[in-house]
């Protein structure tokens, strides 16, 4: 994946709703089956990875004490 392509797609990743990543990671994961070339996999297993990151640290976010409840 080129830079441009990552930023979008980190961009659509930080705006998407879980459904919607959920649905393009298992459209990664079924085409990364499928695939044959070296480099498209790469490119999966980056986006496979990026989506991965981002559920974390949606996690780790709802996981954290809201302003109402310090208060």
């Amino acid at each position: 994946m080129n830079k441009a392509t990552i930023k979008l797609f980190i961009a659509w990743l930080e705006q998407a709703e879980r459904g919607q990543i959920a649905e393009k990671r298992r459209e990664f994961e079924e085409t990364l089956a499928d695939v044959r070339s070296r480099e498209a996999k790469a490119d999966l297993r980056l986006g496979l990875r990026l989506i991965d990151e981002e559920l974390l640290a949606r996690m780790d976010l709802d996981s954290l004490p809201s302003q109402r409840e310090q208060a």
